[in-house]
């Protein structure tokens, strides 16, 4: 259909404006997202950190290794006897003096025994004094088969008859006296010389019996003395002072020897033992201090010093076995307990120091942040030893470099920081 030409021209102002209108609103509505992206964009942030610059200390230096601590002095306790327990002294964990008592046995057949003993020792000394008094022996005296009474006699007799025979003699040289008579008097010094020499052996036999029966009552006393050591026995004690770890006795067990009763261990002081490798050997003396650290006692560490070094190198493994006595007077380690033990060496050496508040585990890794012209710097770095609240940087920093101390964990490479 043709249209009029008034109405065509009102027709296309009509669209003309329409269209018009709608790129207006399509401008609007792309500036308007233009405007929200550009805020969405923000320039970064600065973080706010603290720092600290690296220091340089002259540090001792120590060797560290690790090992279980272990009682100085430790004793199984058994009877020296068999026989009942009839009392405890201790328990585990008690702390013992030496010489305390940990068990008694039942003695009354031991007292039985020393009775027994008694009495055959008083038999045997009746026996001896019977004996002595039979030759005239004294309590305590030398034997003299001259001095028994009757061999006196006899030696007074025949020196008599020997004082007669000698005189005798010259009568019977001079006429005074016949032969016949000096024949007698010569028979009787005989007899009486033959009789001397019967009491001598007399009194020797005699005194042989003295000797047996003071060999019996040497042996009493041999057996009285051992019925009381028995009696001893019966009383189990601490062989030193320390503290029970065990005590598997309890009244009414019957015990035999060499059974143990209860264990005591010595806590001061403990020792531990560490092995050294190879190349460290020339460093490692006898009487080296050493400080001990324990998880029971993370703040605190414990001093002692190096004791034995082993005269050998392991082959399999090419250390030195060492030893440290460590003090421990108030027995808080604990025997068993693992023990990091530094070995203090004589050299110090000048080390790069930083807070420990600057180091950032990252994958397994270590990290400290340099702060250099306003941005974070990551540096991969080798710790040390620690000094109080300072740890040592091996590697990765040098002195006087100043470094992040607070929000390490918000830094990375390159970002930008204020103090």
């Amino acid at each position: 259909m043709t249209l009029p030409g008034p109405l065509k021209l009102a027709l296309l102002v009509l669209l003309t404006a329409t269209v018009g209108t709608g790129l207006i609103a399509c401008n609007r509505s792309k500036g308007q997202n233009n405007n929200t992206s550009a805020s969405a964009s923000p320039t970064p942030a600065s973080i706010t950190v603290s720092t600290a610059p690296a220091i340089t200390r002259q540090l001792p230096r120590f060797f560290e290794a690790s090992g279980s601590l272990a009682p100085n002095e430790q004793s199984d306790v058994a009877a020296e006897t068999s026989g009942k327990v009839a009392a405890v002294g201790v328990d585990m964990g008690s702390s013992v003096r030496r010489g305390q008592m940990i068990v008694k046995l039942d003695d009354a057949d031991f007292r039985i025994k020393i009775q027994q003993a008694q009495a055959q020792l008083d038999q045997a000394k009746a026996t001896l004094r019977q004996n002595e008094a039979k030759i005239g022996l004294r309590p305590g005296q030398k034997f003299n088969p001259e001095n028994v009474p009757e061999v006196a006699g006899a030696r007074e007799a025949l020196d008599l008859a020997e004082k007669n025979l000698r005189r005798y003699e010259k009568l019977v040289e001079t006429g005074d006296i016949s032969r016949a008579a000096y024949d007698q008097q010569k028979s009787q010094r005989d007899q009486l010389a033959e009789q001397y020499q019967a009491l001598i052996h007399q009194a020797q036999q005699n005194y042989a019996a003295v000797a047996n029966a003071q060999a019996a009552v040497d042996a009493a006393v041999t057996q009285v003395s051992l019925a009381k050591r028995n009696l001893g026995y019966t009383v189990v004690v601490s062989p030193m002072a320390g503290y029970v770890s065990d005590r598997p006795a309890d009244v009414g067990e019957y015990v035999s020897p060499q059974q143990k009763v209860a264990t005591v261990v010595n806590l001061n002081p403990l020792r531990v033992r560490i092995d050294i490798p190879e190349q460290a050997i020339s460093q490692i003396h006898v009487g080296e201090s050493v400080s001990v650290t324990v998880a029971a006692y993370p703040d605190r560490s414990f001093s002692g010093r190096v004791a034995r070094v082993s005269p050998s190198v392991t082959t399999a493994s090419r250390t030195l076995t060492v030893e440290a006595d460590v003090e421990n007077p108030k027995a808080e380690l604990k025997p068993g307990q693992f023990a990091t033990v530094r070995i203090l060496l004589p050299q110090t050496e000048a080390a790069v120091l930083v807070s420990q508040r600057s180091l950032r585990a990252i994958s397994g890794s270590t990290y400290v942040f340099v702060i250099k012209n306003g941005h974070a710097e990551q540096r991969l770095v080798q710790s040390g030893q620690t000094e109080g609240d300072l740890v040592e940087l091996k590697s990765g920093v040098a002195a006087d470099e100043v470094v992040a101390t607070s929000n390490v964990d918000q830094l990375s490479d390159g970002v930008a920081v204020k103090q």
